[in-house]
């Protein structure tokens, strides 16, 4: 058969009852079949509006119930969904959003001034839906929970295919960011499906087997995405949620409040939760330590991380708390899903940085031959079965990140590791100097070019050092023109009205010769030790 998440979806709202909630944010309770209706229209909006098959959506808004309900809407209407990223600034919201091709956007009422400055310069989007604050509609806008709650319900007359799409932009590697392509089925094969044994199911190999599973569950899960929903984490967490028949939570508030999330997994009986790293998960802590046994967290099963790992102390910290945790580290990346795990219990877990391997995984020298387990050669981690298709308009890179290996297609995003004799993976780290800061991707070219047009730097190179709360934190190593001292909050200031706060370096440092080679090459290994023994890190 075909899988397809708008068919799973209506399938879920005909076996569930009628009461069962799908979707909470804040104080509202969307229930499945409320869902499925208010999609319904959605996704006949959309079409009204002359988007046609695998016309593309962008979503520029932060958590909420909506970003669901217009993701099952481009779902049941054979349209992709683009994720954008809400802390972009004006041209790297355009670029998305043309690199994409998108012809409708779904924004928050927050993000109107940038969406002004945005609409003449994008004349293909034919839909502009605002989220929130209807009496004061953008013009040009038309109101989101209008179009949810006006017109026809029922179900369009289409006929779907597990080849439908997912895109999720990824900063990825090589500067701008791209736009993954998951055919649907792939996505479920490798992802979305391992929900169902949250629920104590057997994974399905039919639709109808799937859905005999959710409608004899006693309660479906209740996930939590405490990180962005725009990200792979908290969006393939949600759409697992989902599809297993469970309901997803969210919160109105703009940025992380860890007292907040406490309060919402005690109101909601959260069972599983989505972070990244000890960004998250360190404030979590630190509010159950300032107040032991003032929230009642006893409903949570399980807490997932992706993107960045996060620390055994923090772990430890959490089960001190709640011994029935377990607490996931996934392996994984927009390009591929299910690398492997690392849980940890009350009961003990896996070493950081190693991960148990699944039937999918294979790793290869950068000459394509296998690593023998114990052999200690590191290699790419690749992963085949339920992958993406590759990259939009990117056929090169694709091709590299793809390759056919020994007549199969790997995915292989660019990790490194070691395989040890019993088949674990040890990582070493990403191949390339992309820096990780708190899950999210900066390119350090990206940042050098934006210092690179400051008056006093005449060279730079960014690098990112080992940080307790971000992982990596982003740090520029300048060189600056003769004769000008270095005013570190100023030069901080100038990459924020060019780029998002978060690709501003933590730390800028100054040195009197960048190194480079003769060829211009730059030598990140050197400056990042030297930046790592400027800040007392070694």
């Amino acid at each position: 058969m075909s899988w397809n998440y708008g068919d799973i979806f209506e399938g879920i709202a005909d076996v569930l009852p009628e009461d069962a909630p799908a979707l909470i944010h804040h104080d509202r309770v969307i229930s499945w079949k409320a869902f499925d209706e208010r999609t319904n229209r959605l996704a006949r909006t959309l079409l009204n509006h002359g988007l046609c098959l695998q016309d593309k959506v962008g979503f520029y808004i932060r958590n909420h119930s909506a970003y669901m309900e217009t993701l099952a809407a481009c779902f049941k209407a054979r349209l992709v969904h683009v994720n954008v990223n809400y802390r972009y600034v004006e041209d790297e919201l355009w670029y998305i959003l043309d690199n994409s091709d998108s012809r409708a956007v779904i924004f928050d009422a927050d993000f109107r001034d940038q969406v002004a400055h945005l609409m003449p310069r994008l004349p293909d989007v034919v839909l502009w839906m605002q989220l929130g604050d209807e009496d004061n509609l953008l013009p040009g806008a038309v109101s989101y929970e209008r179009l949810a709650t006006e017109g026809d319900s029922s179900r369009l007359a289409v006929e779907r295919s597990g080849s439908d799409m997912l895109f999720l932009y990824t900063g990825g590697t090589t500067g701008m960011p791209k736009g993954v392509m998951w055919e649907q089925e792939n996505h479920w094969m490798a992802g979305a499906r391992g929900a169902t044994p949250a629920t104590n199911m057997i994974a399905p190999e039919t639709l109808e087997a799937h859905l005999a599973n959710v409608a004899r569950a006693e309660a479906g899960r209740v996930s939590f995405p405490v990180c962005p929903q725009m990200h792979g984490t908290g969006l393939f967490t949600s759409i697992g949620a989902l599809a297993g028949g469970g309901c997803v939570v969210t919160t109105d508030s703009p940025r992380f409040d860890p007292e907040e999330t406490w309060e919402i997994v005690e109101r909601n009986r959260v069972t599983s939760m989505a972070i990244v790293g000890d960004a998250f998960g360190k404030p979590l802590l630190k509010v159950l330590d300032d107040a032991p046994g003032r929230f009642d967290i006893s409903s949570v099963v399980s807490i997932i991380s992706s993107g960045v790992m996060w620390s055994p102390e923090t772990k430890q910290g959490l089960l001190r708390h709640h011994q029935g945790l377990a607490l996931i580290d996934s392996f994984g990346a927009s390009e591929a899903i299910g690398f492997g795990t690392s849980t940890t219990t009350a009961d003990g877990g896996q070493a950081v940085a190693r991960f148990v391997l699944n039937e999918r995984t294979r790793v290869f020298t950068e000459d394509h031959q296998e690593v023998v387990p114990g052999s200690g050669v590191p290699g790419f981690v690749a992963k085949t079965g339920g992958i993406p298709s590759g990259y939009y308009k990117d056929p090169e890179k694709s091709a590299r990140t793809f390759p056919v290996i020994n007549g199969v297609r790997y995915s292989i995003p660019g990790d490194w590791c070691t395989v040890e004799e019993d088949g674990t993976l040890t990582l070493l780290g990403r191949g390339s100097v992309c820096i990780n800061t708190a899950g999210e991707k900066v390119y350090p070219e990206e940042v050098e070019e934006v210092l690179k047009l400051h008056e006093t730097v005449d060279d730079v190179l960014v690098v990112g050092v080992p940080d307790d709360k971000w992982g990596q934190a982003v740090t520029a190593v300048v060189q600056l023109v003769s004769g000008c001292d270095l005013d570190e909050p100023a030069l901080q200031a100038h990459v924020r009205q060019s780029l998002a706060g978060y690709k501003s370096p933590k730390r800028i440092l100054q040195i009197d010769n960048l190194g480079r080679a003769s060829n211009g090459k730059a030598d990140y290994k050197g400056i990042t030790a030297f930046a790592c023994k400027a800040l007392g890190l070694e």
